[in-house]
């Protein structure tokens, strides 16, 4: 049960950097609930000015250890470019919601589709 939603502007010069984030939802939330958690954790993300905003919900799945007393959680993947002026404010929002039990967020070298690129450009010279 893999959903994807992009929200992709025009490229801007200045925002280099490249972010993805995790972050795990209580796992009694019904579907309406999870959409309304993504979309507004997305809406504060274009507010503050983030782009190429791509959400994958991963869907319900077991935890390795109980966390807040939970054993499973909804995974929802966030990978969008910014400033880096974003990522405090987002951590800052999940840690208060009592929807989001446990979230991390890395800032990526490369942008997800070139790491995608040269894996995969990788893969073909070592099959040649």
């Amino acid at each position: 049960m893999q959903k994807a939603i992009n929200v992709h502007k025009e490229w801007n010069l200045t925002m280099s950097n490249h972010y993805e984030m995790m972050y795990i939802l209580r796992p009694d939330l019904s579907e309406d609930q999870v959409n309304e958690a993504v979309n507004k954790y997305t809406d504060f993300l274009s507010q503050r000015g983030a782009e190429n905003i791509d959400i994958l919900n991963r869907g319900k799945k077991r935890l390795a250890y109980p966390v807040k007393k939970f054993l499973d959680g909804i995974y929802i993947q966030v990978n969008y470019q910014a400033d880096g002026t974003q990522v405090a404010p987002l951590e800052r929002a999940m840690r208060l919601s009592e929807e989001v039990i446990r979230y991390m967020t890395l800032k990526l070298k490369k942008s997800p589709k070139e790491a995608l690129e040269q894996t995969d450009a990788d893969a073909s010279t070592e099959e040649e």
